[in-house]
């Protein structure tokens, strides 16, 4: 029999232990103190299979085990049932733990055998196993107190994987938020590194706005170093130890980039099978950076103006709205400016994200730079590659300052990345130095009769034009190299863009910009 004594400590053993990190193991403590027994094994079900989750008078190994119900007779028994099974003494069914009963490896002998199927609302969700050495122990006890005992268990289980999931998803979105914090403020290139004197200013507008909370338009070509920019302006912000979330305009299907930014719920649209924590949301307390802005879709530039507006936000297919406190940091390549003339980017947005602009400088324009960013690069590379030491030839340093850049600092660590890599083959003693021939005239990949036009050149064919406006100069010269590439990719853009040295998507936006189109024939 069991006592109500009994039931009302088991009662509040369990209630005690849902808070616990071992509430597995005091809710099967919970159980034998209320039943003696020799052996109790708590299993959750799992499909057609029982896993263990604590266990006390078995061998240790029955934690790894699985056990398959359909094969082993006494547990497809007690799943069948929705009271308490008592086996009789000398059942003839095979026992699943005959062999793991602390102290009988040889074999169970004539014993007592219960199973508690443990359901809530209806559902399996695990069985408690009770065994003692005393046959008949099992008998006397009221099924109503089993029942009792049965459906607390249930409940505290029930209570216990659920704060267990619960404790996992917090982990989790923990875990992943500070992993994409971190890797967007822990980047190989943490330092902004450059004395020039569009640096120089650069760097006080950047100490001037970071602590203001104001939002921010970097603007700049490709490759310049625009989220740099954006990760320096939060670590300096008040908002440094909250996350920076990013957002890349460019890559979000303009079906859902409502969702992408504010979240939705489960069954919103077609494919919503679970919800989803928006980029907002997940910015609370923080900052967003909008990267590539000038890509967004008219259609959602009115929906991002509301929610900057009044910092509220609502989840596709939820009636509720959320009130959210972040911080916006837009970027973008192109002049939006010219953007909002032509009517492709909403003027009452690019207000509201260029309340302070920053123009980040190209490197063609920041004098000197180019050695203290291919110093920066090395040591970067000499760590990455293991070796003892990486330097640059005189040649290869004059080299370097001599050419355009037309991919910015983006293409200079990329050129000097395969550089590192063909100088490392010829290491000698140690020292593994860059030559010119290494770099391969930067435009070595074209034949030398059909090279991509330098700097240089367009100056030459400028220089009777003493009227030529920078902007389209720069305009002419860009597509001139872009035209020339795809000529020799024949029309392939991704063969033109590892010709230029630049990513695929970027090379497409600005050929765009350009008004470069090609279908079957550039035009």
């Amino acid at each position: 029999m069991i006592a109500s004594d009994h039931l009302l400590r088991f009662a509040l053993d369990l209630a005690s232990s849902v808070t616990l990190e071992d509430r597995f193991e005091r809710l099967i403590r919970a159980v034998r103190a209320t039943i003696e027994c020799d052996a109790v094994v708590l299993l959750v079900r799992q499909g057609d299979v029982l896993q263990p989750l604590a266990q006390q008078g078995l061998v240790d190994d029955v934690m790894g085990r699985r056990f398959s119900i359909q094969e082993h007779p006494r547990f497809t028994d007690i799943c069948a049932s929705y009271q308490p099974v008592r086996f009789p003494t000398g059942c003839t069914l095979p026992d699943p733990y005959d062999g793991m009963v602390a102290g009988h490896a040889d074999g169970l002998p004539v014993h007592a055998c219960m199973g508690i199927p443990l359901y809530v609302q209806g559902q399996l969700l695990g069985v408690v196993t009770l065994d003692s050495m005393t046959p008949g122990v099992f008998d006397d006890i009221d099924a109503r107190a089993l029942d009792i005992v049965g459906t607390m268990a249930a409940m505290s289980l029930n209570t216990a994987m659920l704060l267990q999931r619960l404790e996992q998803k917090s982990k989790h979105a923990q875990e992943l938020l500070v992993e994409l914090s971190e890797e967007a403020l822990n980047k190989e290139a943490t330092e902004l590194v450059g004395q020039s004197q569009a640096m120089q200013t650069l760097k006080q507008h950047l100490e001037l706005v970071a602590p203001a909370d104001l939002a921010v338009l970097i603007e700049g070509e490709t490759g310049v170093g625009k989220e740099l920019v954006a990760r320096t302006l939060h670590r300096a912000s008040q908002r440094s130890q909250a996350p920076m979330v990013y957002v890349n305009c460019a890559a979000i299907p303009e079906n859902l980039i409502e969702s992408e930014l504010f979240g939705h719920v489960k069954g919103a649209f077609t494919g919503a099978d679970r919800d989803r924590v928006g980029k907002f949301t997940l910015a609370h307390g923080g900052t967003l950076f909008l990267d590539e802005i000038g890509e967004l879709p008219l259609e959602a530039q009115g929906t991002l103006l509301r929610a900057i507006q009044n910092q509220e936000i609502q989840a596709v297919g939820k009636d509720s709205i959320e009130y959210v406190d972040v911080r916006i940091i837009a970027a973008t390549n192109r002049d939006l400016k010219q953007e909002v003339a032509e009517k492709r980017f909403r003027a009452d947005l690019y207000h509201r994200l260029s309340v302070f602009p920053i123009a980040v400088p190209p490197l063609r324009e920041r004098q000197g730079d180019v050695l203290l960013l291919a110093g920066f690069f090395a040591e970067q590379l000499r760590r990455k590659f293991g070796l003892q030491q990486l330097t640059l030839s005189a040649n290869a340093r004059q080299h370097l300052q001599q050419y355009a850049w037309p991919g910015n600092v983006r293409e200079l660590e990329h050129v000097l990345s395969r550089a590192a890599l063909l100088a490392k083959q010829h290491t000698n003693q140690g020292i593994t130095c860059i030559d010119v021939s290494h770099l391969g005239d930067i435009n070595s990949t074209l034949p030398q009769d059909e090279q991509l036009p330098t700097s240089s050149d367009l100056a030459a064919e400028k220089a009777t034009d003493s009227s030529v406006d920078l902007k389209v100069a720069t305009e002419d010269f860009q597509r001139q190299m872009i035209q020339q590439a795809l000529d020799q990719a024949e029309l392939n853009w991704a063969q033109a863009a590892r010709l230029l040295n630049m990513d695929r998507a970027n090379l497409v936006r600005l050929a765009k910009r350009l008004d470069i189109h090609v279908t079957k024939q550039r035009s």
